[in-house]
């Protein structure tokens, strides 16, 4: 039964659409987006073990190194593997985490947490991470941008479905538990239940990706594109370089330290998000903005994270990758420094300004794929990009340290005021300075890192009916026999990806709506 994953298994026969590709991705990102709505039952699990903030935090940070450490180790897997059999693993460990974060929540074992959803669910996040990219790469040469952006969106929007169905979940194990509280607790038995619950439903879904996935045959490529028109524009190479080379490259470490830039300011707003709104109108030690507007603020910037991974990375399609990221850190530069000169003056310039701030942090995330792909070709880019991510882990844990340090320097929580974040926005203004004159020095790749050109392998196959965004307007490709299934199995694909995130966009609008009407 296992043979299915098998890579000779997953070359897409002639007429496969390309469009049930990124429907594979999504079922994967916004499962493992869920990492980013672990807020929601921090509260609960620090009563339940009696722990420190700390301790219950280091979850997350264990996770998240997990993710860049196994996507580094595990990109060279992954390209020998193909995405199927990685959607699997990555399924199997994602799932187990919870699972085994059950069993430690139920015997009341911090370390089997630290176990089951930090190291083993960790590498679940990172093998489902870059599992897609590759291949998503190969499907859409012509906006590599655009299908990196629908996939890595569904990361961002995975903290959107899961944080409200988490409460809702509690509230169901729990009849005790109110969703409305931000400070509410669930017992042990609800948590329990609710991480076996996510563990079973996240892998349910996450099955739909491999029976969607496949490669496209070697050479193919869209009717109507050319890859001289791409391969003419800056920065852009039909040259192939290997994961051992690329971090030989100068180019490579300098996109490290763009990512890592663009990382660390964003998580500076990010994970000050709910306090930040308040102290920034606190006025002899009473602030003018509620709990549940705070919340709203939270929910506001989640939708923009989820947006600007999408809209910015198409946009790079159209702009190149350079100058996306030329915006991203120099406008940012601009917005940091207008949030700390003049962001208390009005609610809704804070709003505008953070929101902006992490549309371009998602971008940042959603567009670094793609210009891998320009830099060092599709050969072996879901494992380049795997070992690009360490400066996402590395961010992770830079950013809060030093939000954080500078506003234990500024006073106690509760009672800062705009002023106090002054220095920390500044140090970003600084931080994403050096990303900027990092991203002015990348280069092409010289030719001595390329592999060997050993010709075309195949011949080069045409496009379906089914790819009408390909289609020149008068392109007449064969109907393949299978058109109509397939075509109700792409729109099912697509409605089910549409119904968990409109459910999680719904739920923060509603959550959103708070910040306006108090």
């Amino acid at each position: 039964m296992l043979s299915v994953f098998d890579p000779r298994h997953t070359v897409a026969p002639p007429g496969y659409s390309r469009w049930l590709i990124p429907t594979a991705a999504l079922a994967v990102h916004v499962c493992i987006g869920q990492v980013y709505a672990t807020s929601v039952y921090k509260n609960s699990l620090i009563a339940h073990f009696d722990a420190s903030q700390t301790a219950i935090g280091a979850i997350f940070s264990i996770a998240i190194v997990m993710l860049g450490s196994s996507a580094a180790v595990g990109g060279r897997w992954v390209e020998r593997n193909g995405p199927r059999r990685a959607m699997f693993v990555s399924a199997c460990f994602w799932a187990t985490g919870f699972l085994v974060g059950a069993l430690g929540i139920a015997t009341q074992q911090l370390w089997l947490l630290y176990l089951g959803y930090g190291v083993i669910g960790g590498i679940g996040l990172g093998i489902g991470y870059i599992s897609p990219v590759s291949t998503l790469i190969k499907w859409f040469p012509d906006r590599p941008g655009l299908a990196t952006g629908l996939a890595i969106m569904g990361f961002g929007g995975g903290a959107l479905v899961a944080g409200p169905l988490a409460r809702q979940l509690l509230s169901l194990y729990d009849a005790d538990y109110n969703p409305a509280n931000p400070a509410a607790v669930a017992s042990g038995s609800a948590l329990v239940g609710l991480f076996v619950t996510f563990g079973i439903g996240y892998f349910v879904i996450m099955m739909f990706a491999p029976f969607n996935v496949r490669v496209p045959p070697p050479d193919w490529r869209p009717a109507g594109f050319d890859p001289d028109r791409v391969a003419a524009r800056p920065l852009v190479t039909r040259a192939s370089v290997s994961a051992s080379n690329a971090v030989r490259t100068r180019s490579f470490w300098l996109l490290w330290i763009v990512l890592f830039c663009n990382v660390t300011a964003g998580i500076g707003i990010l994970e000050q998000a709910s306090p930040l709104i308040q102290d920034f109108f606190r006025d002899n030690g009473s602030t003018s903005v509620s709990v549940s507007a705070a919340a709203g603020f939270v929910g506001v910037l989640s939708l923009f994270n989820m947006a600007g991974r999408f809209v910015w990375s198409t946009t790079s399609d159209l702009i190149g990758r350079k100058p996306i990221y030329l915006i991203y850190l120099g406008v940012g530069m601009v917005l940091y420094a207008l949030l700390a000169v003049a962001g208390h003056a009005a609610t809704a310039l804070v709003v505008l300004i953070a929101a902006l701030i992490i549309s371009f942090y998602g971008g940042g995330f959603a567009t670094m794929p793609a210009y891998l792909r320009d830099l060092f070709g599709t050969f072996q880019v879901g494992a380049i990009h795997g070992r690009l991510l360490t400066a996402w882990s590395a961010a992770g844990v830079a950013g809060p340290l030093i939000v954080n340090r500078i506003l234990d320097a500024q006073g106690k929580p509760g009672t800062l005021t705009a002023s106090a974040y002054r220095p920390a926005l500044f140090t970003m203004v600084g931080v994403l300075a050096i990303g900027f004159v990092a991203n002015l020095l990348v280069r092409p790749v010289p030719d001595r890192f390329h592999e060997p050109d050993r010709g075309s392998t195949s011949p080069v196959a045409r496009a379906s009916v089914t790819e009408p965004v390909a289609l020149g307007p008068r392109s007449t490709p064969p109907v393949p026999e299978h058109v109509g299934a397939q075509t109700g199995r792409l729109w099912l694909s697509w409605l089910l990806v549409a119904v968990l995130l409109g459910y999680g966009i719904v739920e923060t609008v509603r959550t959103a709506a708070k910040l306006f009407t108090g």
